[in-house]
């Protein structure tokens, strides 16, 4: 009988040996008895051995002759009760996680604005009526679709498969799965592989909220996100529509602001465009040339008044100086001018003849005269 035996307790003094060997004491409320996991038998062994397991320990019991002491030589070991879910757990994990259900790349993004929000859980509960009233204080306008599941006990898992597809079936834009907190034993239809499967082959996007925040199921690791509550769920899965209306009322008023600038720039623009047209219009051009021809005009007409000023000045210069050297002016003076009968002005006795017939011009008249004689200057 002490070759093949099973024995419980708490795991205490466990030490991991640079050999392999595991050495720990199994105890209980009233005895303790030591054992040893040689590292040829670690493959019976799931997990890492720690102090305080409930496990069962199979194997063969012997005394250690050198202290003379019984002691068990594992074969097996494997936890106890919520022990033996935490190892199908982690088994199961380990198993999905290695076929690429966990991988980031099959997490389907959610949406950031919904119209209808599907919700599988139980329809009493406090997680569906936090789900509604988060959901509803954040955007009134989504629509909830319940599916009432059972999640707990042997008809819960073919329960929130039956809601998973459903809800598929209506298109709704997003899917909450979850309850509320609970044991192991209370969550395991979220440790399921088929859960974990309909889950992964769901089409909408899938919020795990299973529990409080330090619960973590197979679910959780499948679904494409997960929240610590299902009040968070309903916050990650329906947006503020207050935030979304202060956030449009901000737009709005940037839009304002913008567009008012921007028709003020083309406003001042089209003035600039204005001027230049007027600059540019044939008409305009015209005055502008006409206006600039008259002042031209002016110009050239006070320059010709300035020379013809200058002008008359030096004529009247040269009228003076010619009145000095006109015989018209020497006659006035009390000098004559005397022309022969052919008009050319007698200036020497040479000129003339006896009997000649002579001219003389005075300051007012001309004297006919005959010469009567001619006297020589020397003479007289």
């Amino acid at each position: 009988m002490l070759q093949a035996l099973f024995v419980k307790g708490e795991v205490s003094n466990c030490k991991y040996h640079s050999s392999g060997h595991i050495y720990f004491t199994l105890k209980d409320s009233k005895s303790t008895i030591s054992c040893v996991m040689f590292a040829g038998s670690r493959s019976g062994l799931g997990f890492r051995l720690a102090e305080g397991q409930l496990v069962v320990v199979g194997g063969m019991v012997d005394v250690y002759e050198r202290d003379g002491k019984y002691q068990i030589y594992a074969k097996q070991i494997v936890l106890d009760g919520a022990g033996q879910l935490n190892e199908q757990f982690e088994k199961l994990k380990a198993e999905l996680e290695e076929l690429g259900m966990f991988a980031s790349e099959y997490k389907k993004p959610i949406p950031g604005y919904i119209k209808t929000l599907g919700v599988v859980t139980a329809d009493t509960g406090a997680a569906v009526r936090d789900i509604i009233q988060i959901a509803g204080r954040r955007n009134p306008y989504v629509q909830i679709i319940l599916y009432p599941a059972i999640v707990q006990g042997d008809a819960a898992e073919a329960s929130i498969i039956g809601g998973i597809r459903a809800l598929e079936r209506l298109s709704v834009d997003v899917m909450i799965v979850g309850r509320g907190g609970g044991s192991i034993e209370d969550l395991w239809a979220f440790n399921s592989r088929n859960v974990a499967q309909a889950v992964f082959d769901c089409s909408i996007p899938i919020i795990s909220a299973v529990g409080h925040e330090t619960d973590t199921t197979i679910m959780d690791y499948v679904a494409d996100l997960r929240a610590p509550t299902p009040s968070a769920a309903a916050e990650l899965a329906v947006y503020d529509v207050r935030t979304l209306l202060g956030a449009l009322e901000e737009w709005e008023d940037t839009l304002y602001r913008r567009m008012s600038g921007h028709i003020r720039k083309r406003r001042e623009a089209l003035r600039h465009y204005e001027r230049n047209l007027k600059s540019l219009n044939p008409l305009g051009r015209i005055r502008e040339k006409k206006t600039y021809c008259m002042r031209m005009e002016e110009k050239l007409q006070d320059a010709m008044n300035r020379i013809l000023r200058e002008k008359r000045y030096e004529l009247d210069l040269y009228i003076e100086r010619m009145k000095g050297l006109s015989p018209l002016e020497k006659l006035s003076s009390g000098y004559s001018y005397v022309e022969n009968g052919d008009g050319k002005n007698v200036r020497s006795i040479r000129q003339v003849s006896k009997g000649d017939m002579l001219r003389i011009r005075v300051r007012d008249g001309s004297i006919e005269a005959k010469v009567s004689g001619i006297k020589d200057s020397a003479q007289s």
